[in-house]
């Protein structure tokens, strides 16, 4: 069936701020359903608040909304836009839940607007615990024993008819809030209580526990002729137990028995077919007795899920952009294989690869949180890898970390401790797969691990042979290593830097040359979907160690973009969003533009937004090599965030143009010592200050420049490890964690100014020109890290005196630091006088929002700029900001609420979210005045 006519404008709903369960997969998935529907002329309304995206960016969409996510901004868009259909599928829960909502007000049937890709019935039934029971037991399917309860009394009938252990599962709630297992009758009360108000329907399910249970997601898609297929298979590592946003996972699944998979499969589709008439995708999640084989439902998504983008980037099969035809009308036979180009959409993916993901926890920024891993999530992002094998796979993905881990293992942070490394089996936490290695290389049997973890037997051999190899290797030295021995390392995911521990007396770099010499060289294999039985036309690589190498070099000239890794507090989707405005930058210049990432959540990683995509860890190594091959004629670091900046230092020595500001500049403005130095010579205020490398020397310094002091480390994103502290004990304590957090990096100790004001600002310098892009003006004093912090732009009651000082010492600091491209400088304002506190000549987290706010596009101009293609006077920047702009952050603080909720120098905001006011009478704004007000009172 061709596509449905009467649509001609859809409305896509976003799934709002990041949070820890919610975050950029639907920016991604968002994002490609937007520009599908473009390519079919359909005009495309976008509503989501949140203006770190690429998905709130008029290069995805015709209109874009930035606005609360209520029923009153929905109204206000189909007053003001003819709207035909709105697509919820692509926001998460918090679109479905707005879309039943706005249903239940009889918004949709006011407008004559159809909902599409999802049935409003589909969506009770799935979300409500008890119809989805009592669904699955009409068609056939297993489930857990369970009991719905809307109260106390009745959850604790339940309990006592189904017996411990229990799991309590809210209805109505995303990434497991407010859900979690019981064990002991002792501790049912607290749960229930704390599933029923986390329920916004205050409806609990009491289900019995299948702790052990292997778990299982497969990602379908649906068309209007009730044709199904199955994307992809995932496995989870971990047993049920833990989140799946928190276990480790793993496609396509390695454990299965064929009759299993195709019991799976046809319950999957008896499933997705039962829950209303509607086309497009779905998540469905099964629990498998790992004794017999006997598979339960735990539930079914009838939305693209956080699982939908990893399947995507595992498959290369592109859901959500299939999934947006079928919602207009079109069937899967009806519509092209976007990697084949030759082939229907209607064909089930094919993998002659193994896709691992695992997930990146910040426990570090949530002081006292437990990180014992459970029900309700607590990742902020995570990293996909792909290898020819699982361990392969795994080791990669542990390179893509930003853990400093340089594989699972063999590295020299293992854990030692028998008890501690048991404790950690049995009650997980983010590291757990690197203590099941330290467990084998202490020789606890394999089955002692099996029975403490309840992972499969085979995951378990996959590490456990890891040992053995590291065993065989510390018989060898460098230059005696067997050839098929050394490639067999490399074919099992080793770094060179692990071999170089391994081997103890050598390095990284003569590991490299030794197996240069050996011809042990790594080659790239594309991402086609159908395992090479068709040939592919998407340019999507992922690295090996076998013969042939299918990633062919063109003669054009290259340019390489480094992202950002997996997402993390201080380092999140606005670096997706610079990464993004880069690529399409340099296309537009007439380079080659090469992506490498490792982040499946990002559009950055969509196969076909760079000319080229190295699905690959930003880890040394892999970089190396692939600048090695491609020779571009340099790299563009800046919009990376700080993952892309570490590696500035080895490119430039390896003789590789660093694109923009040279990183001798960016060093600079990164030691804060040297930085502080800087600004007196250019005569510029700033905080006393001083620089130590030891406890001593900090309460020298600290004792001069006058309590209380900012502490705070070189090299760092997201105010990571700073305190303020206002005697010697106290300081003391903070530089000795540090130098043990960071070993040998210079502190530097700062005065701090009580009762100052922050402010700052972002702009972009071409070498001769500056232009200051956006200034913000602080709600929240100085000692709150800007992430913390909610900003005004423009300045609302800074002195005409003081932004002219901030702008002059921005224009200073541009040229001193001879920046190409961006620079975020941040204030102090005590009375009239300003004071510089910290420079980032790159992307920062601010820049998206100022773009956003006045409808310009600064990182494409910068990028341009940095690339030398053009300087500042050959654009005309126009600002369409009526009003002002508020950036709001937002925190997950519920999924921790054992930790102290303080803010201070250290962020722990997972997001934001963008408001407009008109003037500062709008209550929102009087609001946060008198908060700004109160703070810089108590002080």
């Amino acid at each position: 069936m061709p596509r449905n006519t009467s649509i001609n404008s859809v409305l896509i709903i976003g799934s709002g701020p990041i949070v820890i369960g919610q975050a950029c997969e639907f920016d991604y998935s968002g994002s490609q359903a937007a520009l599908s529907l473009k390519e079919e002329g359909i005009t495309v309304s976008i509503i989501n608040s949140n203006p770190a995206t690429i998905m709130t960016d008029k290069v995805i969409a015709d209109h874009v909304y930035l606005l609360p996510l209520t029923c009153e901004s929905i109204e206000k868009i189909l007053q003001e836009q003819q709207i035909d259909a709105v697509l919820p599928t692509m926001g998460g829960q918090t679109a479905l839940n707005l879309c039943i909502e706005a249903s239940n007000l009889g918004l949709w049937e006011k407008y004559n607007v159809q909902v599409i890709g999802v049935d409003v019935a589909a969506i009770e039934k799935t979300e409500n615990r008890e119809e989805f029971r009592q669904l699955m037991i009409d068609i056939g399917v297993g489930v857990a024993p369970s009991k719905i309860a809307n109260s106390f009394l009745e959850g604790k009938e339940a309990a006592q008819i189904i017996g411990f252990p229990l799991v309590i599962r809210p209805s109505y709630t995303l990434a497991g809030t407010g859900g979690g297992f019981v064990h002991r009758k002792e501790d049912f009360d607290a749960a229930l209580n704390r599933g029923l108000h986390a329920s916004p329907t205050h409806e609990v399910l009491v289900e019995q526990a299948v702790l052990g249970w292997k778990e299982f997601e497969l990602e379908l898609l649906r068309d209007s002729n009730d044709n199904v297929i199955i994307i992809c298979t995932i496995e989870n590592f971990d047993p049920m137990g833990i989140h799946t946003g928190d276990s480790i996972t793993v496609a396509p699944g390695m454990t299965l028995s064929d009759k299993c998979y195709q019991d799976m499969r046809n319950q999957a589709i008896r499933m997705m077919r039962s829950i209303g008439n509607f086309a497009g995708g779905c998540n469905v999640q099964f629990s498998v007795n790992p004794e017999n084989e006997d598979i339960i439902a735990i539930e079914i998504n009838p939305r693209v899920s956080r699982s939908s983008a990893l399947a995507s980037k595992a498959t290369g099969y592109p859901i959500a952009k299939i999934a947006a035809k079928l919602a207009i009308g079109y069937n899967l036979d009806e519509l092209q294989n976007q990697i084949t180009k030759t082939t229907s959409a209607y064909f089930e993916p094919t993998l002659d690869y193994v896709i691992v993901k695992i997930p990146r926890f910040n426990f570090d920024k949530f002081k006292g949180a437990n990180k014992e891993l459970g029900l309700q999530m607590k990742a902020v992002g995570e990293v996909m890898s792909i290898g020819r094998t699982f361990i392969e796979a795994l080791q990669k993905a542990c390179q893509s970390l930003e853990t400093n881990r340089w594989g699972l293992g063999a590295d020299g942070r293992q854990l030692r401790n028998l008890e501690e490394i048991m404790d950690s089996l049995e009650h997980p936490s983010g590291d757990r797969v690197f203590h099941i290695k330290d467990a084998f290389e202490l020789g606890v049997p394999l089955e002692s691990i099996r029975k403490a973890t309840r992972i499969d037997k085979w995951f378990l051999v996959q590490i456990q042979e890891l040992v053995h190899l590291e065993t065989e290797l510390r018989r060898y030295q460098l230059n005696n290593i067997p050839r098929d021995f050394f490639l067999t390392l490399k074919q099992k995911g080793y770094s060179d830097a692990q071999i170089s521990w391994l081997l103890g007396n050598v390095t990284e770099d003569e590991v490299y040359a030794r197996r240069k010499e050996l011809d042990i060289n790594r080659v790239y294999k594309m991402v086609d979907t159908c395992a090479a039985e068709f040939s592919a036309k998407t340019p999507y690589y992922y690295s090996t160690f076998e013969d042939e190498n299918e990633s062919v070099i063109s003669d054009k000239k290259k340019i390489v973009v480094l992202g950002s890794g997996p997402n993390r507090i201080g380092q999140g989707i606005e670096f997706d969003y610079s990464c993004v405005h880069g690529l399409i930058a340099a296309k537009e210049a007439g380079f080659e533009a090469i992506m490498i990432n490792c982040n499946p959540e990002t559009v950055s990683t969509d196969f076909n937004m760079a000319d080229k995509l190295y699905f690959e860890p930003v880890f040394w190594e892999h970089v190396r090599e692939i600048i090695e091959l491609e020779k571009p004629e340099g790299v563009i670091v800046q919009l990376g965030g700080q993952t892309a900046l570490k590696m500035a230092e080895r490119l430039e020595a390896l003789g590789v143009k660093i694109i923009g500001t040279s990183f001798s500049d960016m060093d600079l403005a990164e030691d804060r010592g040297r930085f502080s130095d800087l600004l007196k010579d250019l005569d510029i205020p700033y905080p006393k200050y001083g620089v130590a490398t030891s406890a001593e020397e900090a309460l020298k310094v600290a004792n001069e420049v006058g309590y209380p002091v900012l502490v705070r480390p070189s090299y760092v994103l997201g105010g990571q490890g700073m305190s303020i502290v206002i005697n010697d004990e106290d300081l003391e304590k903070a530089v000795v964690n540090l130098l043990k957090n960071l070993p040998g990096n210079h502190i530097l100790i700062d005065h701090f100014l009580d009762r100052a004001e922050e402010a700052e600002s972002d702009s972009i310098c071409d070498g001769e020109d500056v232009h200051i892009i956006g200034m913000m003006e602080h709600i929240e004093p100085a000692g709150i890290h800007s992430g913390d912090s909610s900003a005004v732009l423009p300045p609302f009651s800074l002195s005409k005196a003081v932004q002219d000082q901030m702008e002059a010492y921005s224009i200073k600091l541009a040229k001193a630091l001879n920046v190409k491209g961006l620079l975020n400088i941040q204030f102090a304002v005590k009375g009239e006088k300003v004071y510089v506190i910290e420079a980032n000549p790159r992307a920062s987290r601010t820049v998206p929002f100022i773009a956003k706010a006045y409808d310009a596009p600064y990182i494409n101009i910068a990028t341009k700029i940095m690339l030398g293609v053009n300087k500042l006077k050959d654009f005309t920047i126009e600002r369409k900001l009526t009003g002002y702009a508020i950036k709001e952050p937002v925190f997950s603080f519920s999924k921790f609420p054992e930790v102290d909720k303080t803010l201070g120098p250290e962020m722990k905001s997972t997001g934001e979210a963008i408001r407009f006011i008109k003037d500062l009478q709008d209550p929102f704004f009087r609001e946060l005045y008198s908060q700004k007000s109160m703070f810089l009172n108590a002080q």
